[in-house]
């Protein structure tokens, strides 16, 4: 069963959109309120357009489900508000059907990317340590973020997160309409 052809612009209104953060993000380290915000209203103005009142609730669900689990990170120090807000917005344009691979595509290529970043900038030793310790930090301390390892700390290595989120987002979008995306 292959997807509405609506899916594939609520996708590609997500891939744009984190692609814009990515590249701002890329660029100065911060993805602007504006752009969070505005992809937000228009994710849910599209679904209510496209689909009426359970677009919009569908749309809200996704939205609060990528920002919720993203606030958790945030929380423990792992990623800046920036990130979070990018993600409640692909959530909100991209909807309720491809959320999970949206998630699960995004955090695959953060982790990527870490992994690509820590040998490349010669550090993969000491961050396999770092995970260690803040494992062991939050395993005692819950959410609180470490006192030295957190993305506050300007000695951290530091990983521009949009980009991941838009690798997600372009991913979610090449595959709408495949029989992946069709098992709904």
């Amino acid at each position: 069963m292959t997807l509405p052809p609506t899916e594939l612009v609520y996708t590609a209104s997500a891939a744009l959109c984190a692609g814009v953060g990515a590249a701002t993000d890329l660029r100065t380290r911060r993805i602007p309120n504006w752009l969070t915000a505005s992809g937000c209203v228009a994710g849910l103005c599209l679904h209510t357009l496209l689909d009426g009142p359970d677009g919009l609730l569908t749309a809200l669900a996704a939205g609060l489900l990528c920002g919720g689990l993203f606030v958790v990170l945030f929380l423990a120090g792992g990623m800046g508000a920036g990130d979070v807000k990018l993600m409640a917005a692909a959530g909100c344009l991209a909807g309720w059907s491809p959320v999970f691979p949206l998630l699960l595509f995004t955090v695959v290529s953060g982790g990527f990317m870490a992994l690509v970043f820590a040998v490349w900038r010669g550090q993969l030793r000491v961050t396999l340590r770092n995970v260690l310790a803040l494992a062991a930090h939050h395993r005692q301390q819950g959410l609180v973020a470490h006192p030295e390892l957190h993305v506050g700390n300007p000695a951290a290595l530091r990983l521009p997160y949009g980009v991941a989120i838009a690798v997600g987002c372009g991913l979610v979008c090449m595959l709408t309409g495949t029989p992946f995306a069709g098992a709904r």
